[in-house]
């Protein structure tokens, strides 16, 4: 089962990474779920986080849609790229296994003051956010790019939005 599964398996009741007292360790489960439409609206290019940002009143797309520029999908794997991270981001995008991120290359690409912005709307330390990008951003980008290959924007949209209806309670 892969992340993206388990995290549509958390919002119907399962407890992924869950700790006894319900926080998730290290980007478990609910950092990973708070950070999810910021992520989907990134890709989206879509400033409110997508459908499921408006659906769950988190509004998180803002913060990293912005830092995507207007290009969505192409600009953030551009913007890795041009801070020395293309052959990961690639990888994402790409039909072989995805090569992991270190959470302290996401504080490289977007900027530290970037990044406690997205922490404080997703209502996670700067740390959870760092580690939970860094395990969610690869998983999110290789799934919406199948076959290996970029869609073009109008699949991206109806794929995120298809995914967004899913998670959506």
């Amino acid at each position: 089962m892969g992340l993206l599964d388990q995290i549509l398996d958390g919002l119907g009741g399962g407890a992924i990474g869950r700790s006894p007292g319900g926080r998730t360790g290290g980007g478990g489960g609910s950092v990973l779920m708070s950070l999810l439409p910021v992520v989907l609206g990134m890709l989206a290019n879509r400033r409110g986080g997508g459908g499921l940002g408006r659906a769950t009143g988190s509004g998180l797309g803002g913060g990293l849609a912005g830092m995507a520029g207007a290009g969505g999908l192409g600009a953030l794997i551009e913007q890795f790229t041009q801070k020395g991270y293309g052959g990961e981001a690639k990888s994402w995008v790409s039909a072989g296994p995805n090569e992991p991120l270190a959470p302290e290359a996401l504080a490289d690409v977007f900027g530290a003051d970037r990044l406690s912005e997205i922490a404080a709307q997703a209502g996670v330390s700067d740390e959870e956010a760092r580690t939970g990008l860094s395990q969610l951003l690869p998983e999110v980008v290789d799934h919406f790019t199948p076959n290996g290959q970029m869609p073009d924007q109008e699949q991206l949209l109806s794929s995120i939005d298809d995914y967004e209806r899913r998670m959506t309670p």
